[in-house]
């Protein structure tokens, strides 16, 4: 845990003291104390505190003290009250997340949309419903909160591209609780939205739903500016936001976009030295296999093998015998979002944590040999989606790994009579 505090500005027993004390008082809150009570302590007794220490104790509180992760989530908004007066100034001059297309300038883009919609539209027709329930307003309420899903593609970068990487340096515990309330709130705006739609007079429900949806939605926001993307800043290299940025139209943009590419200034490299992006993509293309491989069933050369696999109108990804993701294929329409950075990443932590046990569980029997598939099948928006996992196991019967198969069946749940090879 020491690796995420700072040891040049504060000695390591001050260190262990304020770490001791900061989880103290979220124990407290835990056992049942108000903000309030605890706010006067926190500030005569802590004074100012660190993103790290923030991070650290998250995590602490998760792997030393035993406290789940949804008991975090849950204190989360609650400690944000507390840590958001106090948490240290953080002044960068003229660095490269200032400038646009950056990951962390479209972040804080999009933030400023999603403060607009939230603060000003979101809360004037809450407003307004709040007096007169009309249609109009619901119909408008609506409009908003379909716009506010948006930041669904907000949440899923951060947690598909930025995530991994933070987890590289070793930083777990606020990722697991971010995520997590990433989920809760597209889950409150869904049931907003759910109640609206099938208005039977809930308007103090509502109201409610509305109010936690503004105050959740501006608490994230806060607690990404000013823990996670400073973290983020403070561990990742320029190349890995290089790679962040270059991913980040695969998932895609909420309410705005980036103005343009950022392709950060390099330091001029002495002739005949490469850069780290280009040493990169130079070793992984020595290091890619040449020429053709051979089945059982017939050869394929490795370019024909990937335009089949990318072909296919089905979604696969693999995870190999230690639970890490090991390739997905990358056709055209993908059902569900997936980035170059989740390669290398163990699958549950490819995964909510609320859906982390159904994985594991999965998996214990795949490894068991309990089961050898397992499937599921959701409704979304026009798609019927059947989701099938498969344990694959070599001729002896052991277990290598598991494939994940995701394919849209509502054509084929719509098919009809018949179509024969010959006909028109």
């Amino acid at each position: 845990m020491s690796e995420l505090i700072n040891n040049r500005e504060v000695d390591v027993p001050e260190q262990t003291r304020r770490q001791a004390m900061l989880r103290e008082i979220i124990k407290e809150l835990h056992a049942g104390k108000s903000v309030e009570e605890v706010k006067a302590r926190f500030a005569e007794a802590v004074g100012d505190v660190t993103v790290a220490e923030i991070s650290a104790m998250e995590h602490s509180l998760m792997t030393e003290e035993g406290i789940p992760v949804e008991e975090v989530q849950r204190l989360c908004s609650v400690h944000t009250a507390i840590f958001k007066g106090s948490i240290e100034a953080i002044h960068r001059s003229s660095t490269p997340e200032e400038q646009p297309g950056h990951p962390v300038h479209t972040f804080k883009l999009e933030n400023r949309e999603i403060e607009r919609l939230v603060n000003f539209r979101l809360e004037l027709h809450a407003d307004k419903f709040q007096k007169n329930a009309s249609e109009e307003i619901i119909f408008k309420l609506l409009e908003d909160l379909s716009l506010l899903l948006d930041l669904d593609k907000h949440y899923s970068r951060k947690e598909n591209l930025v995530f991994p990487y933070l987890e590289k340096y070793g930083i777990y515990g606020p990722t697991k609780v971010m995520w997590g309330v990433d989920d809760n709130i597209r889950n409150m705006i869904k049931g907003a939205k759910t109640l609206l739609s099938n208005y039977q007079g809930e308007q103090a429900e509502i109201n409610d739903a509305l109010a936690l949806i503004i105050t959740e939605v501006n608490e994230m926001i806060f607690k990404e500016e000013n823990i996670l993307l400073p973290m983020a800043l403070d561990k990742l290299t320029e190349d890995e936001w290089v790679k962040i940025a270059r991913e980040s139209d695969e998932i895609g943009f909420c309410l705005t976009a980036p103005e343009q590419e950022w392709i950060p200034v390099r330091v001029a490299e002495p002739e005949g030295a490469t850069s780290g992006d280009q040493k990169e993509e130079s070793e992984e293309t020595e290091a890619a296999p040449q020429g053709f491989i051979r089945f059982e069933t017939g050869l394929l050369s490795m370019q024909q093998l990937e335009a089949v696999m990318n072909h296919l109108p089905v979604d696969l990804t693999f995870i190999d015998e230690n639970d890490v993701v090991r390739y997905f294929s990358h056709g055209k329409e993908r059902i569900f979002a997936r980035t170059k950075a989740v390669i290398g990443r163990t699958v549950q932590n490819c995964h909510p944590p609320q859906s982390v046990h159904v994985v594991e569980k999965l998996l214990e029997d795949f490894k068991a040999g309990r089961k050898d598939a397992e499937d599921f099948w959701i409704a979304m928006k026009d798609k019927f989606i059947y989701i099938r996992y498969f344990a694959v196991r070599d001729e002896a019967g052991r277990y290598m790994g598991t494939l994940e198969f995701t394919q849209n069946i509502a054509p084929i749940r719509a098919l009809e009579g018949q179509k024969r090879i010959l006909s028109d």
